[in-house]
């Protein structure tokens, strides 16, 4: 039995899916990519139905990767996220790999239960944390509130100058790729809300490795 984050990230909306192969792709690929950036404890796998799950080290580790697929995945596509810290026990080893149980799947499972709840009060809610530290709860909640109604107000261009600087890009580099200047991404990260998102996530990674160390020690 180990500490770690589970990740439930569920498909909004598949059954509209007009080519259900092809966005399952497109998921997978983004979370291959979030991946090279966010070092998971094992890499995310699809489970039945729409779904898939992943778990990282710390909860700062669940929030740079979804964070990641956020802006990685291509307009019309979007999980909802439930994340659950805890303990994850694997029970055996099945077919398709170990099966597994613990507070972090059912933190995690509870966590995306209040998401798709809340999402009937407002659209741009898609990420949800669940802790036995009521106070760390609390306050990821909070965060992942404010970082999912600025990434729902982005436009395609910001989210894919988010996405590029996310994974390793200079804003010199994005906006070649983009074809505008670098005075112009440096306007865009700023007006929507990325350059922010941005300074969390190193922010984030700094706690994460000090709370790696700590472990370690």
């Amino acid at each position: 039995m180990m500490q770690a984050v589970g990740i439930i990230a569920d498909i909004v909306d598949s059954r509209e899916m007009v080519d259900r192969s092809a966005g399952q792709r497109a998921i997978t690929d983004a979370f291959a990519e979030a991946e090279t950036a966010v070092s998971p404890i094992r890499p995310a796998w699809a489970t039945v139905g729409d779904e898939f799950q992943v778990i990282v080290a710390t909860w700062q580790d669940s929030l740079r990767l979804t964070l990641r697929m956020q802006a990685l995945l291509p307009d019309g596509i979007q999980l909802r996220y439930g994340i659950g810290a805890g303990q994850i026990n694997t029970i055996e080893q099945g077919e398709s790999g170990p099966i597994q149980d613990g507070t972090a799947w059912l933190h995690a499972r509870a966590a995306i239960d209040e998401v798709e709840e809340r999402q009937q009060r407002r659209d741009d809610v898609m990420s949800g944390f669940c802790s036995d530290d009521v106070d760390l709860a609390t306050a990821v909640r909070t965060q992942l509130m404010v970082r999912d109604h600025v990434l729902g107000r982005m436009k395609a261009r910001e989210r894919r100058l988010l996405s590029a600087l996310l994974c390793g890009a200079t804003q010199q580099e994005a906006a070649r790729n983009e074809r505008i200047s670098q005075a112009a991404v440096s306007q865009t990260l700023h007006r929507s809300g990325a350059m922010a998102l941005l300074e969390v996530d190193d922010m984030l990674a700094v706690s994460s490795d000090s709370e790696n160390s700590k472990e370690d020690a």
